[in-house]
C-alpha cells in the first residue's frame, strides 16, 4: 500500500509540475515596446490618413495594425510629452501652465508624477530614449538607461546642443553630414544594437522622439527635390484632396471646414517684420490661396515641399529602426505607437542662426516655417493649429501595431482617446493592472484608460470626460458633446459624432448644456490645481 501511495504522489506531483510548466508556457512574454512620436504633424499629413507624402512605412504599420481616428494629444510639445510619459494631464503635473504656480515648460513634476521607463524596470525592462526630450530633469534620471537628447530645436544640419546619456556631446560642424531624423535614428539603432548584444533576455521600451516636421522647416536637397512641383495648386487644393481621400478611407464624414484668416498665433511676427526677414512671397494668414499675389503663389509651394520632405525623411528612418527590429527577430513581439505631439504649426518666428534669404529654402541657413495656410491643410478636415484645442489642434494619427497580438489588421478604431490612455494600457498589458507599480504616496489615480479591449474590436472606451487647457484656450469632450473657446472669446459647442470639424455651433441652442460643461470644466480645473499645489516647494 506504501509504495502504491508513493506512486500516486510522484504522479501528482508530476501532473502538477506539467500543469505548472504549461501555464507558465501559455503566459505571453512581455513585449517590446517603440513609442513614435512626431512633431507638429498634421492630422492628414501621412497617407494612410489621407495625405498624399510618401509614408509607405507607417503605411505598412497601419496596414498591419489599428488606427485610431478620434485619438487627442494636449495641442502643445511638452504638455504631450510630460501627459504621455506619466499618465496624467499635464496640468496635474505642473507641465502645462495653471493659474498662480509655477508650471509650464519650466515647472517641475510632483515627486508621484513618475515617468513610465521608472515604473517599466520593475518588470525587467532596457529603456532607451533617442531625440527631443522637453521633460523636466535630465533623461537618465527619467529611468532611461541609455538617451541621445537632441536639444537644438533651430538646427537640423549642425545643432549645438545636444548630448549622449546626458553628457554634452561637441556642435556638429557644417557640411558634417548631420541630418536631426538621421542621427535619431542611428542613436536608436545603436542603443537596440547593444540591446541584442547584452540584454537579449529583456524586453526593451525604446522611445523614438523625432523633431520633423517641426519648424525650422530644414530638409535633404534629395527629400525636397521629390516635392518640389507637388503643392503649386495651393493649400485650398491640396485640402479638398485630402478631404476627399479622408472620406473614401472613412476616416471621417464632417464637412470640411473654410479658413480662418483671422486667427493666427499672437507670438508671430508682424507683417512688416515678416516680409523685412522672408520677403514678398511670404504670407502670414490662411487666406484663399486664389487670392495672394503672384509673388506669394510662387513662394508658396516651397514651404509644403520641404514639410513633405521632412515627414517622408522621418518615415525613412522609422523604416530603418524597424528594420533593426526585424533583424533582431522580435518585430511581431513588438508593440508599436505611433502619433504627433500636436497639430501642424501656424507659427511663423525667427529663431537660431536667423534667415537667410539668400540661401536655399530649406537649408541650413533658412528658418522658414509653413505658416497658417499650409498649416489649415495639413490639420485637413479640422479647424485651427497647433496650441488651439479646436480639433485640429489637438487631433493626431494614433496607429498601433503588435503582429502577434492585433488580429484585426488594418482596420479603424474610433473610439475617443488621449495620450493619458497610453501609461494604462501599457501597464495593462505587461501587468494585468493599470495601476503604476511605484505607489507613490499622494499620487492621485490615473485618469487614463487602458485601450486593450479596443484592441480586439472596435468598442466605446467608458469615461466621464476628456479635459484641455492650454494657453487660454479651453475644451471639454463629455460624450459627443465638445465644449470649446478660442482664448477669451465666448464657449463654442459642438456635437463631435455629427460635426467633427466643429463648423456648426450650437452653443445658443443649447445653453443649459454651456453651463453644465462649462461648470464641470472649472471643477476639474480646481481639482487638478489642488494636486499640482499639493507639496509644492
Amino acid at each position: 500500500m506504501k509504495s502504491v501511495a508513493k506512486k500516486v504522489i510522484k504522479l501528482s506531483l508530476l501532473i502538477f509540475l506539467l500543469l505548472q510548466i504549461s501555464l507558465f508556457a501559455a503566459q505571453p512574454q512581455k513585449p517590446n515596446i517603440l513609442l513614435i512620436m512626431a512633431d507638429d504633424l498634421g492630422f492628414s499629413d501621412i497617407g494612410c490618413y489621407g495625405g498624399e507624402i510618401h509614408t509607405a512605412n507607417l503605411d505598412r504599420l497601419a496596414a498591419g495594425g489599428l488606427r485610431f481616428t478620434q485619438f487627442y494629444n494636449t495641442t502643445r510639445c511638452w504638455p504631450s510629452r510630460g501627459s504621455i510619459l506619466t499618465g496624467y494631464y499635464a496640468q496635474q503635473i505642473r507641465r502645462d501652465i495653471l493659474p498662480g504656480i509655477k508650471s509650464g515648460s519650466n515647472g517641475k513634476r510632483p515627486a508621484w508624477a513618475r515617468l513610465l521607463p521608472e515604473m517599466l524596470k520593475q518588470f525587467g525592462y532596457q529603456t532607451y530614449h533617442s531625440g527631443k526630450w522637453h521633460i523636466d530633469g535630465p533623461v537618465l534620471a527619467g529611468g532611461f538607461d541609455k538617451s541621445y537628447l537632441l536639444d537644438d530645436h533651430d538646427r537640423r544640419f549642425y545643432p549645438r546642443k545636444h548630448s549622449l546619456d546626458d553628457k554634452p556631446l561637441p556642435p556638429v560642424k557644417e557640411n558634417d553630414g548631420y541630418y536631426t531624423a538621421k542621427a535619431v535614428a542611428n542613436y536608436a539603432i545603436e542603443f537596440l544594437s547593444e540591446h541584442e548584444k547584452n540584454h537579449s533576455n529583456k524586453p526593451f521600451f525604446l522611445f523614438l522622439a523625432f523633431t520633423e516636421p517641426h519648424f525650422p522647416i530644414q530638409a535633404l536637397p534629395e527629400d525636397i527635390e521629390i516635392y518640389k512641383n507637388r503643392y503649386t495648386a495651393g493649400w485650398d487644393a491640396l485640402r479638398q484632396e485630402r478631404y476627399i481621400r479622408i472620406k473614401k478611407l472613412g476616416i471621417t464624414s464632417c464637412q470640411l471646414p473654410e479658413l480662418e484668416p483671422d486667427v493666427y498665433p499672437s507670438w508671430n511676427m508682424t507683417t512688416e517684420k515678416m516680409v523685412e526677414v522672408f520677403g514678398s512671397g511670404e504670407c502670414n494668414r490662411a487666406v484663399p490661396f486664389d487670392s495672394l499675389t503672384p509673388e506669394q503663389k510662387a513662394f508658396q509651394p516651397i514651404k509644403m515641399a520641404i514639410h513633405a520632405a521632412m515627414v517622408h525623411r522621418m518615415d525613412i528612418e522609422i523604416g530603418r529602426v524597424l528594420e533593426k527590429i526585424k533583424s533582431m527577430g522580435v518585430f511581431d513581439d513588438t508593440l508599436i505607437f505611433f502619433l504627433s505631439d500636436n497639430g501642424a504649426s501656424a507659427e511663423m518666428i525667427v529663431r537660431g542662426d536667423r534667415h537667410d534669404a539668400s540661401a536655399p529654402p530649406g537649408s541650413g541657413k533658412t528658418f522658414l516655417s509653413i505658416g497658417p495656410g499650409w498649416s489649415s491643410a495639413a490639420n485637413t478636415p479640422f479647424r485651427l493649429h497647433k496650441s488651439w484645442v479646436h480639433e485640429g489642434g489637438i487631433s493626431t494619427p494614433f496607429i498601433v501595431h503588435w503582429g502577434n497580438a492585433i488580429k484585426d489588421k488594418g482596420k479603424f478604431r474610433t473610439t475617443p482617446a488621449h495620450i493619458i490612455d497610453f501609461v494604462p494600457t501599457v501597464l495593462e498589458i505587461i501587468s494585468g493592472s493599470q495601476k503604476s507599480p511605484l505607489n507613490y504616496p499622494d499620487a492621485p489615480p490615473l485618469p487614463g484608460k487602458s485601450l486593450l479591449p479596443a484592441f480586439e474590436k472596435d468598442k466605446t472606451i467608458r469615461r466621464e470626460y476628456l479635459w484641455w487647457f492650454h494657453e487660454g484656450n479651453r475644451a471639454i469632450r463629455v460624450g459627443d458633446w465638445k465644449l470649446v473657446c478660442d482664448h477669451k472669446k465666448p464657449y463654442e459647442l459642438y456635437n463631435i459624432k455629427k460635426d467633427r470639424s466643429e463648423s456648426h455651433n450650437l452653443a445658443s441652442k443649447y445653453p443649459g448644456k454651456v453651463a453644465k460643461l462649462s461648470k464641470k470644466w472649472e471643477d476639474i480645473l480646481n481639482e487638478f490645481l489642488a494636486q499640482a499645489t499639493k507639496n509644492l516647494k
